[in-house]
């Protein structure tokens, strides 16, 4: 683990080094991009629905909520499909890189299958969990039956999006996002107001544009797979594999989900000052590590394709670089935090206090970006070294170490809130900012084995 900013590579490196920071770039700038446009689908359907009236937009909150989480446990399909591919194409064997590509599809499409039935179904009771009253309740119903039909789409799109990363290809799903995005606009315009049809409308929209989406995705990895002769064909046994390949990050992603909602649950004892002030943080950092995971991509597609062409230096020398580029971009990131933190809360609320409060966490935030820069990196390294078993063991031990402090800021949660809510805010973002450093740990001592290190493909 470093405990200082990661070296530039020797000058004796420099022309290697300059191509591979221009590669790192090519693949982090669009995966950025398309990252940022993911959650633009939900703002689209904000900005409509919100002049629809408060249950409206109320449900549609609920609704995006249980969607979303629906669908990111299955972002296994785009990590572990990206590691299979690049090793592959790493190892010079294209068409059977595209075949693990295809197996994982064909899961997708299991999967999105499975799902949407259970989703649909389930709608009414999913959404009375979050106690919501009885008007938004029934409007997030509406929404989620009829969204669950775009599920399969937006697990097609994972899918598709990591053949295309392990082909080193950032800029056809960024393509891809941005057709997307405005296709949902004008969908949902035409559904919510021309054809008037509410929030059903809006959920009808955003269905047809993630499976035209998908479509489109899906017929770029087809044309590749037919120039290589690779068969379309599911095979059970392969499809099968490529899910037991993936149930490691699934864990991996259940145990980081469950940070993410025990944070909340703590927040949520210390007021309701801190609870408002912790979501737009939790909002913000959730921003930055777009940034940060656009890096963490691009690790995963250069780690796979050495790793797969048995280039063991150059898989230390992309790290280190990965690393290098981690740090200072978590450094800047964390500036411009640090410089912004009276700011940023004003574009939130108008609440002084909810203000005060936010502006505190935020510095912490900003000292945490550095650390946040090598544990993404590190976790993108890792996936695509296809170290699954030790990624998931790993998140779970840092979730183990993190319960303990948030029970600590739990039970001390009357003391906290006599010192004030931007007090006890920051109490829980150092405690994150541990659980952070924990990952860190685990992540840098895995990594500085030989262990997760297997070449070939």
């Amino acid at each position: 683990m470093p405990a200082s900013p990661p070296s530039s590579p020797p000058a004796g490196t420099d022309t290697p080094s300059r191509s591979t920071h221009r590669q790192i770039l090519a693949l982090a700038v669009p995966a950025f991009l398309a990252l940022v446009a993911e959650p633009l689908f939900l703002m689209a359907d904000s900005a409509i629905v919100g002049h629809l009236g408060t249950d409206q937009l109320a449900g549609l909150g609920v609704a995006s909520a249980a969607l979303l989480t629906a669908a990111n446990i299955y972002v296994f399909l785009a990590y572990g499909t990206t590691a299979l591919v690049a090793r592959r194409l790493g190892a010079g064997q294209d068409s059977a890189a595209v075949g693990a590509g295809v197996d994982g599809i064909w899961l997708s499409v299991f999967l999105g299958a499975i799902t949407t039935v259970v989703v649909a179904v389930f709608a009414g009771p999913i959404c009375d969990v979050f106690g919501a009253s009885p008007a938004v309740a029934d409007e997030a119903t509406i929404y989620l039956r009829i969204s669950a039909f775009g599920i399969p789409g937006m697990l097609a799109v994972l899918a598709a999006t990591g053949v295309l990363r392990g082909f080193q290809d950032t800029r056809t799903p960024l393509i891809g996002a941005t057709t997307g995005f405005a296709a949902n606009l004008v969908l949902n315009v035409v559904f919510v107001y021309g054809a008037g049809l509410g929030i059903a409308g809006s959920a009808l929209g955003t269905v047809i544009a993630q499976s035209g989406l998908a479509a489109g995705l899906l017929l770029v990895v087809l044309r590749r797979a037919r120039r290589l002769g690779t068969s379309l064909r599911p095979h059970p046994g392969r499809v099968l594999a490529a899910a037991r390949f993936g149930v490691p990050l699934l864990v991996r992603t259940l145990a980081l989900r469950a940070a993410m909602l025990a944070s909340t649950w703590a927040a949520a004892e210390l007021g309701d000052v801190p609870l408002a002030a912790h979501q737009v943080a939790m909002t913000v950092f959730g921003f930055l590590a777009f940034a940060l995971d656009a890096l963490a991509i691009a690790a995963q597609a250069l780690t796979g394709h050495t790793l797969g062409a048995q280039d063991l230096a150059g898989t230390r020398a992309a790290t280190r670089l990965m690393l290098w580029w981690g740090w200072w971009m978590g450094v800047a990131l964390g500036v411009v935090v640090a410089a912004t933190h009276t700011v940023v809360p004003v574009l939130f609320t108008g609440d002084q206090s909810v203000r005060d409060a936010l502006s505190v966490a935020l510095l912490v935030v900003a000292l945490g970006q550095p650390v946040a820069g090598l544990v993404f990196v590190l976790d993108g390294v890792l996936i695509g070294a296809g170290d699954g078993p030790a990624l998931a063991w790993l998140q779970v031990a840092s979730l183990a170490a993190y319960l303990p402090l948030l029970w600590l800021v739990h039970a001390h949660a009357a003391t906290l809130r006599a010192g004030g809510p931007g007090h006890a805010l920051l109490m829980l973002w150092w405690a994150f900012t541990g659980f952070m450093l924990f990952r860190l740990v685990g992540l840098g001592l895995r990594a500085r084995s030989e262990r997760w290190m297997v070449t070939g493909a």
